[in-house]
């Protein structure tokens, strides 16, 4: 590692800064104008360069990147002055103190080519980057709302309030697991040891995906607490940078029974995770982009998102209303296909590649992914959701309460319900129940799916059959009313177990096992995970497939 990098400033936090560049071996240089912290640094790094002066560093032509772990105040004009010097940087957060500002480093490191990096700890923590992981994967399913702690009796700043202190880290957080900015925010704010700065904040943020979430924050409070929790449709996580396990999830869940919700609570499930410092992989991160010149997980753009989002907090909080996203979206462009006999409603939300074909009829407030079809004639409530690569062919209706996960099979005709007892006499709106259809679910033509009841990954529903019970992962179901005949794999094939009980898919070799009487599961795939990518069948890919496949074939 070449020894390149300046650090400016050896204060608290600087200190670390100091310790990680210096064990990578790429600490050339520290900067602080405090004549006490000369000694110390001379002491512990004697081979390292000590300037006190800003300025020195900047025309030192041997350093090519600049820590600065300054005061937030003086982070915009630092930044700028060593950009201009033509060094790459790495600026704690915030970025700046003004949107203008961070816009204006964010286009002078593109005009400048120099790499632009924010101090956003928590991105390169291996506790936020499983989590990621997690939820990009769908195993916490559909995302509903978030919150985070950031509590302590600590360092308390004078230069700064708790929102601007605190807050960045887990709003830069929020920003990355949703991959999305807010549309509105509210914030409030409590002072208790000097009239304009603020102690104690409460940040609440409304997304366009529906996603609500909220950030406390306060250095005045009796015990440390750091603690982020993401509730799902299908797990709840929660991230607790105090406890022995980082990262915990809960796979509660809740079932409907005489139209009353029960929770129905699990058992903890720690997540294994790497053992590393997340500063050392932030600081690694740096070094790393200095070199291949990418654009760091945290790089000014990142930055600028974050500084938008503490500004509508400062503004919300000072003006005691609600502020809007800070831009005008562009008018979205139609990524999808809806044919000009379909009709789509204002207000809902379509992926890419989807197509929409005649007479069917999306109402407001729907929320449909990517690569979905939609065949001649049907129609999906308002506010019904449905997950990526989902084939509904013709004549099939799908109702408000329904939620369809990814790669899900509507064969045509077949029939949703949402109310048990409907009469068109009596109204019964508020009565709706939800029936889930899990990720890779296949429901065959004419067949009947009973209201408030849920259907299995992968499971497979006959031809006109009528369901009216819970379905589990990977069942075959035949009749009316609909028995198990069997078990089926990923791919459409039925199972036959060997004499140890291990069913092997004739087409992809995957095994399956009965791990517990009427539950089957994937041996060679994570059960929360699609089909590898780019999976075929015969010459055909797996959704060209299952789009031709005849469900009375594959029964017989």
């Amino acid at each position: 590692m070449v020894q390149n990098v300046a650090v400016v400033g050896n204060g608290y936090w600087g200190k670390n800064l100091v310790r990680n560049v210096f064990d990578l071996g790429a600490l050339h240089t520290v900067c602080d104008d405090n004549p006490l912290v000369e000694a110390d640094i001379r002491a512990k790094y004697p081979q390292v360069a000590y300037r006190r002066d800003f300025a020195d560093v900047l025309l030192d032509e041997a350093i090519r990147g600049v820590v600065l772990a300054t005061p937030a105040v003086m982070h915009y004009d630092m930044a700028k002055r060593a950009l201009l010097a033509g060094k790459d940087v790495f600026v704690e957060k915030p970025l700046a103190l003004q949107v203008a500002e961070g816009e204006e480093l964010l286009e002078l490191a593109a005009k400048c080519g120099r790499i632009l990096m924010v101090g956003h700890i928590l991105q390169y923590h291996p506790a936020v980057r499983k989590l990621k992981e997690l939820i990009d994967g769908g195993c916490l399913g559909r995302v509903e709302y978030i919150y985070s702690n950031r509590l302590n009796m600590g360092k308390i700043r004078a230069e700064e309030n708790i929102l601007w202190s605190f807050a960045p880290h887990d709003i830069s957080v929020l920003l990355s697991l949703l991959g999305e900015e807010p549309q509105s925010t509210t914030c409030e704010g409590g002072y208790y040891l000097s009239q304009n700065v603020a102690d104690v904040t409460l940040s609440q943020f409304a997304f366009a995906n529906g996603v609500r979430a909220h950030v406390f924050v306060s250095w005045l409070h009796p015990f440390k607490e750091q603690r982020l929790v993401v509730v799902g449709s299908e797990k709840m996580a929660v991230f607790d940078d105090t406890a022995a396990d980082k990262l915990v999830l809960y796979p509660h869940r809740v079932e409907w029974k005489d139209r009353v919700p029960n929770a129905v609570k699990a058992e903890a499930e720690p997540v294994l995770l790497e053992k590393a410092e997340p500063l050392r992989n932030e600081c690694s991160e740096f070094l790393d982009c200095m070199e291949s010149r990418r654009a760091p997980v945290t790089d000014g753009r990142e930055g600028l998102r974050v500084l938008r989002v503490l500004s509508a907090c400062q503004q919300a909080m000072e003006s005691h209303k609600a502020v809007l996203s800070h831009t005008v979206p562009e008018a979205p462009k139609k990524l999808y296909f809806v044919h000009p006999t379909a009709v789509v409603d204002e207000g809902c939300e379509i992926g890419a590649g989807t197509k929409v074909w005649h007479y069917s009829h999306i109402l407001k407030g729907a929320k449909i992914g990517e690569r979905c079809i939609f065949g001649q004639n049907c129609q999906v409530a308002e506010n019904v959701v449905i997950g990526n690569n989902v084939k509904v062919q013709n004549n099939v209706s799908i109702y408000a309460g329904t939620v369809v996960e990814d790669d899900v099979f509507l064969g045509p005709s077949c029939v949703l319900t949402n109310v048990t007892n409907p009469r068109s006499q009596v109204n019964r709106h508020s009565l709706y129940e939800a029936t889930i259809f899990h990720r890779g679910a296949t429901v065959g033509a004419n067949a009947t799916i009973v209201c408030g009841i849920e259907l299995g990954r992968y499971s497979f529903i006959g031809a006109g059959a009528v369901v009216a019970k819970n379905v589990p992962d990977y069942a075959l179901m035949v009749g009316n009313p609909a028995r198990q005949l069997g078990w089926m794999s990923r791919h459409g094939h039925r199972l036959s177990p060997d004499a140890d009980g291990i069913m092997r898919c004739p087409e992809s070799g995957f095994r399956y096992k009965e791990v517990e009487p009427g539950i089957v599961r994937c041996l060679d795939l994570d059960e929360d995970s699609p089909l590898p990518a780019g999976q075929n069948v015969g010459s055909k890919t797996y959704d060209e497939f299952k789009n031709e496949m005849s469900l009375q074939e594959a029964i017989l």
